[in-house]
Parts: structure tokens; C-alpha cells; sequence
């Protein structure tokens, strides 16, 4: 069996260079690979892709990355948290693609799947189509869009065997799975890390066949973005 299993964050973002376009998984900031992204940061890392549901917030996540102006494009469906996003996009310092989040999450799965490209209804007709291919099947219009191509896939599992299969918690699933079977080299941190044949298989959400190396993670902050308590 193949050894995926590295030592920490810092083994398992070897390879990762200037330039390249990264996928990390999470929502806001439940469910973020909080290990890898402070080891990019402290790799330093710059004029990366990055492909996110959104851009976290200043001091945490990929605002972190975003503070050291590690980033030359953000590829997002939503950035309303974090003002140095803004600062950076209303300077021209950061190239910003919007992207519908219904796409964002299917362009994901149609590179994990192998196919180039789908059509989308959403974003005919708006700013989003300019550029890009129309074609009406059924006499309604659809959208050509591109599947991602991403050099690494970066995600965060709550429990991992060995052999890569990975457990996501509840709401921290999110974006995880489709991202870590579209990149062509998939890191996954985990909170708890088992021998491989330990995890039921009912119960896996991502099979160790997309998952190159995995490691477990610590000290996790797990913050929450906007806390909302009942009156």
C-alpha cells in the first residue's frame, strides 16, 4: 500500500510553488484546513490561484494569506467578511473572479469527475456570460463554464484513516468533498487519524483514492464567523 501519511502540515505542502492554483475547502470558516494554510503562510508562497467559496476573514484563514499578498487571483463565490479582500480589489492588487456558488461547487465536481467543462443556467444574461459560450438546449439557454484545473486540492476532514479515506463532520462537509477529488494532488488534515480498515465504509465521504497524502492536524481554533445567539 502506498504510504500517504506525512508528519505535518509543513511535509505535506512540499511541492507547492509560486504560481500554482490552489483549492481549499471550507465554508466561511467551518470546515478550513487551518494547519496548511498557516504552514503556506509561513512557506511564503506567492502569486497563487486560489479557488474558495470565499476568502475567510482578516486575521484567520485565507486572509492570513491574503495579509502577506500571497495571492494574484481569488476565485469566489462570496468575500463580504474581509476588508483586505476589499482593499486589495478595489486597489487592483488582486484579480477576482465571482463565481455563483452553484457553479463554483459544480465546476469542482466535473474536474474530480474528468469531464472539461458543463452548462449552466445560471449567470445568462448578466456579466458573468460575457466572453463565454451560450447554447440553448430545449429552448432555454445555458452557460458553458469551464471545469477548475487545479495543481493541489487542500482540504479539512474531522476523521482519517491511513489509507486516505476521510470522515467530514457535519456542516464542515461543505465544499470538502468535491474539492478533494478535483485536484491533481489532493492534501488532506484531519482531527483524528486511525489505521487504515478502522473506519466503517458506510460512512466514508471521500474514498482514499483522490487523497495523496494526509496528516493530522492540532490546535484547532474552529472559530465561528458570525455568532448568532437566541434572544
Amino acid at each position: 500500500m502506498i504510504n500517504k501519511v506525512v508528519n505535518n502540515a509543513e511535509e505535506a505542502i512540499q511541492g507547492i510553488q509560486d504560481g500554482m492554483t490552489l483549492m481549499l475547502g471550507g465554508f466561511g470558516l467551518c470546515g478550513i484546513p487551518e494547519n496548511t494554510i498557516a504552514a503556506l503562510v509561513k512557506k511564503g508562497v506567492k502569486d497563487l490561484t486560489c479557488i474558495s467559496n470565499n476568502a475567510g476573514v482578516d486575521d484567520f484563514g485565507i486572509g492570513l494569506m491574503l495579509q502577506k499578498n500571497q495571492l494574484k487571483k481569488m476565485i469566489a463565490s462570496y468575500v463580504g467578511e474581509n476588508a483586505e479582500f476589499e482593499r486589495q480589489l478595489l486597489s487592483g492588487e488582486l484579480d477576482v473572479e465571482l463565481v455563483p456558488q452553484g457553479t463554483l461547487a459544480t465546476r469542482c465536481m466535473a474536474a474530480g469527475y474528468g469531464m472539461p467543462a458543463i452548462f449552466t443556467p445560471a449567470g445568462v444574461g448578466t456579466e458573468v456570460a460575457e466572453g463565454k459560450e451560450v447554447r440553448v438546449f430545449n429552448g432555454k439557454e445555458y452557460l458553458l463554464e469551464e471545469a477548475f484545473d487545479a495543481d493541489f486540492a487542500i482540504v479539512k476532514a474531522w476523521k482519517g484513516d491511513t489509507a486516505g479515506n476521510l470522515i467530514y463532520r457535519l456542516t464542515a462537509r461543505n465544499f470538502n468533498p468535491i474539492m478533494a477529488m478535483a485536484g491533481k494532488v489532493t492534501i488532506a488534515e484531519v482531527e483524528e487519524l486511525v489505521p487504515a480498515g478502522e473506519l466503517d465504509p458506510d460512512h466514508i465521504h471521500t474514498p482514499g483514492i483522490f487523497v495523496h497524502r494526509i496528516y493530522k492536524g492540532e490546535k484547532y481554533e474552529k472559530r465561528i464567523e458570525q455568532r448568532t445567539l437566541r434572544s
